[in-house]
């Protein structure tokens, strides 16, 4: 399934995906034709953290399924304010640095391959969502660049979880662009500052939920900046596989539901231009990955 938050209006809700890019399941219509009984939380952010209320999911959706198309049961695509899935992570995103060797070395040699998996977390403050646009922050930053990932989103409280269980500690995957200021990382010395400018941690278009993916390491990775294709790799390139980094971040911290894992980009980053390619005022990213869909977003 196919979940994703947007606003209609000033309010904001949280569907399922009828038709991508054509319809979102309005679920309180939804429940109000089940049963007239609310039981869904009011954010998708609580949902994953009770993940329980799945199951009653599933049910009004083959519910609003039998119905056939029933104009006040969904929302066209159209008439919705995409937001991030989750528009304010409870904390700092998770993220994997140089998790792909070709782009270790672009960003400088072979001996930037890292032997033991490189963290390091952008503010909630920077998330926004696909479709919207990303302030270019030209005051601050001339070097601004584009790294396409893949996100994992944790639907299962634990600790000290095995490379063996920790794809059942997932709730489901989305993409997620780690925009950076280069400059300011560098100036810095550390990547915090450089990679939390507000809006620039685009996330979405939604989260498919973990049982539509058996495997995420068959997916492709597809960065594209005014249609040129920039990064393309399969996720099966990492160094740390998905099961890995789980694993090594749980290692004596809790990993909780609503958790945001970046896994890290590939080769074809701005920086690894010569000479670079940052981004400027009105470029157009768009971010692919196959069986979860297109992360998109414009430079203010």
């Amino acid at each position: 399934m196919k979940l994703v938050s947007f606003k209609t209006g000033k309010e904001e809700r949280y569907g399922a995906v009828k038709e991508v890019g054509e319809t979102i399941w309005n679920l309180a219509a939804l429940e109000r034709s089940f049963d007239r009984k609310k039981v869904l939380p009011a954010s998708l952010l609580q949902l994953i953290q009770e993940e329980t209320h799945m199951t009653r999911l599933d049910e009004l959706v083959r519910f609003g399924e039998s119905l056939g198309d029933t104009a006040s049961l969904v929302y066209p695509w159209r008439d919705v304010t995409l937001l991030p899935p989750i528009p304010r992570p409870v904390k700092n995103i998770m993220c994997v640095g140089k998790n792909y060797r070709e782009h270790a070395i672009e960003m400088g040699s072979e001996a930037d391959i890292p032997e033991h998996i490189m963290i390091f977390t952008k503010a909630p403050t920077s998330v926004t969502g696909s479709m919207t646009a990303i302030q270019s922050h030209n005051s601050l930053t001339s070097q601004l660049d584009y790294e396409g990932e893949l996100a994992v989103i944790i639907g299962e409280k634990g600790i000290n979880i095995s490379e063996k269980e920790a794809r059942r500690h997932i709730f489901g995957y989305t993409i997620l662009n780690d925009i950076t200021a280069r400059d300011l990382q560098k100036k810095h010395k550390q990547f915090f500052l450089g990679k939390s400018l507000d809006t620039t941690c685009p996330i979405g278009p939604y989260i498919v939920t973990a049982d539509e993916i058996e495997d995420p390491e068959s997916l492709t990775i597809t960065t594209r900046v005014n249609g040129e294709v920039r990064q393309e790799a399969p996720v099966s390139d990492m160094i740390f596989p998905i099961g890995k980094i789980i694993a090594e971040l749980s290692a004596g911290m809790t990993l909780e539901p609503g958790d945001i894992i970046a896994t890290g980009t590939p080769s074809g980053v701005g920086k690894g231009f010569t000479p670079p390619r940052f981004l400027k005022s009105g470029d157009k990213v768009e971010i692919s990955i196959d069986r979860i869909g297109t992360l998109t977003n414009t430079i203010q």
